[in-house]
């Protein structure tokens, strides 16, 4: 038989913010205690209000099973004293034991335990074991530090099996039957008999004990208070939660508040409304801000709720007061004179102060503008908005409200009459936030908000502090996203190497001004200078260059050992990450790592048009099939060997005099003797079958479109030419034996195979597709 089981923990107000996080403990607390006991329950609901947590849980055996628990102790042959140990810890007699194959055993027949004893040792159990986030001890228990630790003080518990009672008590609380309804509306003890009358006798009592159906309530009754005003609500789901759990009986209201108040910034008001009162606000049809809220009651009011509103206004009057006297008193002071205070912050301790960043940000967004990283951006407005963009950190409004940093930029920038594109940037240089945000397109912010993510990721690195596990304390994993999308959604054409670089390089340059561009080639030529030598750069190095500019100093300077761990590290770092956005986007996770493992590549564009065009392929039929072909190929390579003699035999080099047949490919005097080797003719030695024959001049004619097309960074049609190769490759796996006993017939077969799979790798390596 079963039986449906009620639990009801009263207390005083439970933060609204702690609700859903602990319905979720207290159902997994429970569902705990009962596979320990050796029970299992049906449906488990679990609802919560500002004053009490309940849990219902369905089809409750009213027992437990008897079990039987088998322990193996020693063999019978065991020496006395391995015996004497095991009757000790069993407590049982060596009559008691069970042998089995000469091993002895003890056997223990429990049996079952009535529900209801379970649950009234586990009911203090789960009490205790609660895992609030803050807690608090009270009352004259609260002197030891033993005492019962809640939320806030528990004051009833309620525990029904059926139509009985469970008895129990925990903290000076013992469990009964009797509950408390709506603070307000409702007077004395409500005694509860199960789960059947559990909330109508609430409901009675104005409470609504399930919080979905209170949010139901708010989200409805609040669009239609502001329909009925002409207005429309502004939606907001957490506010909707939140307000379900401070409020038992939700009465959502409208009021208004002065209209001289919308001289404020949207934000400002819908902040202030929502932060500091838990209010809704509303827009009129033409989606302009209305000077309209909606609260939320707790009470049925008998005046329908005129005097809850006034007061309500009041509050919200003084709150919208300070954060005009914010506003008005920071239009006083020009984004140039508080973007001085910004020495005054460290930004980190390592870095520098957020004027320090503030500085390498502007060289760096005036470099991008003016190399044309960013097409269409003016250097010096990229320049402009980078100098101002942290200038709102230390105002006033941002002081109260940090959500508004950027945005309140913005609005100062256009207040003191600066250029459309400098207020733009600075209100969205710290876009993307987060997946869904919007990315700047306009180029003056992109070159802002671009900088400002290169900025603090490569000096992180640079600095050695790249993330760890599942550390990531400055969030540059989400800084790396940023970056991606940014260069993703405006199609930046950039050597994400090179800029990596640049931005090192501005790093390293200090707080000085620092408009060059980093020569790449010359720094690769040092460090190259450097690695054959086996050794870093010494002071003692600096006669053997002379450097004309700051930027040839620098790239000698990047030969350290701090940019030769950064750089890689960094790519590899922007790799995964863009790894991570191309799979939440939909992207086959073995076909980004076919076209990363080609390597060599830090055009973001280009790569990720690689993959699309991948992509499309591969659920194509001549995709399919091509797959298929290649890896038949790859998988006889990798057992027979990559041939090594071409057509000229085993162990035989080429007449070119050089082990390497491909060294002197594009020498005229021996390219016809380098493409002997290469296909096999004229001097193959024999005739080759017609399959083969179509194989070597189908890749004769794919390889170079495959080559013009990936050079022209037309990757479809680099695909429809390895299509081409379909069914040369087929109709040769169907009719040509590979492995013929033929020597110079094989060695040039697989080296046809060799062939297929290097033009497939033009593309990218087909080895790393599944299927």
């Amino acid at each position: 038989m079963t039986a449906d089981f009620l639990l009801e923990l009263r207390s005083e107000e439970i933060p609204a913010r702690m609700q859903a996080g602990a319905r979720a403990d207290l159902e997994k607390l429970f569902r705990k205690e009962l596979t320990a006991a050796g029970l299992s329950a049906g449906a488990v609901t679990v609802w919560s209000t500002p004053r009490r947590l309940a849990l219902i849980a369905r089809d409750l055996p009213l027992a437990t099973e008897a079990v039987s628990e088998e322990v193996k102790g020693p063999r019978a042959s065991a020496p006395p004293q391995a015996l004497e140990g095991f009757l000790r810890k069993t407590g049982l007699t060596r009559e008691q034991l069970t042998e089995r194959d000469g091993v002895l055993f003890a056997i223990t027949e429990k049996p079952g335990r009535a529900t209801s004893d379970v649950l009234a040792e586990a009911i203090p159990a789960i009490v205790r074991a609660f895992p609030w986030p803050k807690s608090q001890r009270w009352g004259a228990r609260s002197f030891s530090p033993e005492s019962l630790r809640w939320v806030r003080p528990l004051s009833g518990i309620i525990a029904i099996l059926g139509d009985v009672a469970i008895d129990c008590e925990v903290g000076g609380v013992r469990s009964g039957t009797i509950t408390r309804g709506h603070r307000f509306h409702h007077q004395g003890d409500i005694t509860i008999t199960g789960v059947s009358d559990y909330a109508a006798k609430l409901r009675d009592a104005h409470v609504i004990v399930d919080h979905a159906e209170r949010e139901a309530i708010v989200r409805d009754k609040a669009r239609t208070a502001a329909a009925e005003a002409g207005l429309v609500l502004v939606d907001d789901e957490g506010l909707v939660v939140e307000n379900a759990g401070l409020t038992e009986w939700p009465q959502p209201l409208l009021g208004r508040f002065d209209e001289a108040f919308l001289e404020v910034p949207p934000e400002v008001i819908q902040l202030t409304a929502r932060v500091n009162q838990k209010y809704f606000i509303c827009r009129d049809a033409e989606g302009r801000l209305a000077n309209a809220f909606v609260c939320t009651a707790n009470i049925a009011a008998t005046d329908g709720g005129t005097a809850i509103v006034a007061g309500n206004r009041k509050v919200l009057a003084a709150r919208l007061s300070d954060a005009r006297f914010f506003w008005e008193q920071d239009k006083k002071v020009p984004l140039a004179q508080q973007a001085q205070k910004l020495a005054r912050i460290t930004f980190h301790e390592k870095l520098g102060t957020v004027a320090d960043k503030v500085a390498r940000v502007a060289d760096l967004a005036e470099w991008l503008a003016r190399e044309g990283v960013v097409p269409g951006a003016d250097p010096a407005l990229a320049r402009q908005a980078a100098e101002l963009c942290k200038a709102d950190l230390v105002t006033d409004m941002v002081g109260e409200f940090p959500e508004l940093q950027g945005l309140m930029g913005g609005y100062y920038a256009r207040a003191e009459g600066l250029p459309d594109a400098v207020a733009d940037a600075i209100r969205d240089h710290y876009k993307p936030v987060g997946q869904g945000d919007d990315v700047p397109t306009a180029p003056v912010s992109v070159c802002v908000a671009l900088a400002d993510k290169l900025d603090t990721v490569c000096c992180f690195f640079y600095k050695s502090m790249a993330p760890t596990g599942s550390k990531d304390p400055f969030a540059l994993r989400r800084y790396a996203i940023g970056i991606i999308a940014i260069i993703h959604k405006n199609n930046l054409r950039l050597d994400l190497r090179h800029v990596v670089l640049q931005t090192i390089a501005t790093f390293l340059a200090g707080t000085h001004s620092f408009h060059e561009t980093i020569d790449h080639e010359a720094y690769l030529e040092r460090r190259s200078f450097f690695e054959s030598q086996h050794r870093m750069p010494s002071a003692e190095d600096n006669d053997l260059f002379e450097f004309p500019s700051k930027a040839e100093y620098l790239a000698f300077a990047l030969c350290d050992a701090g940019i030769s761990d950064a750089v890689p590290a960094l790519l590899g770092f922007f790799a995964d990450r863009l790894k991570v956005q191309q799979r939440e986007a939909g992207v086959r996770h073995d076909l980004i790592d076919a076209v990363f493992a080609l390597g060599g590549e830090s055009d973001l564009v280009r790569l990720l048009a690689r993959v699309a065009a991948l992509q499309a392929f591969v659920g194509t039929e001549d995709g399919t099939n091509l797959l298929a072909g290649y890896k038949r190929a790859a998988n006889i390579l990798k057992k027979e060997g990559s041939p090594n003699a071409g057509a000229h035999g085993e162990g035989v080099s080429p007449p070119t005099g050089e082990e390497d047949p491909l060294v002197l490919v594009d020498d005229p005097e021996f390219r016809d003797i380098a493409a002997e080797f290469v296909h096999g003719q004229p001097g193959l030695g024999y005739e080759p079958e017609a399959a083969e024959a179509a194989l070597m001049a189908a890749l004769d004619a794919a390889v170079p479109q495959v080559e013009r097309a990936v050079e022209a960074e037309d990757y479809t049609a680099a695909m429809a030419a390895l299509a081409s190769l379909r069914a040369p490759i087929d109709a040769f796996f169907d009719s040509v034996t590979v492995n013929d006993g033929d020597a110079r017939k094989r060695h040039h077969r697989l080296s046809l195979l060799d062939q297929v799979r290097a033009a497939v790798h033009k593309v990218a390596d087909f080895s790393r597709i599944e299927g």
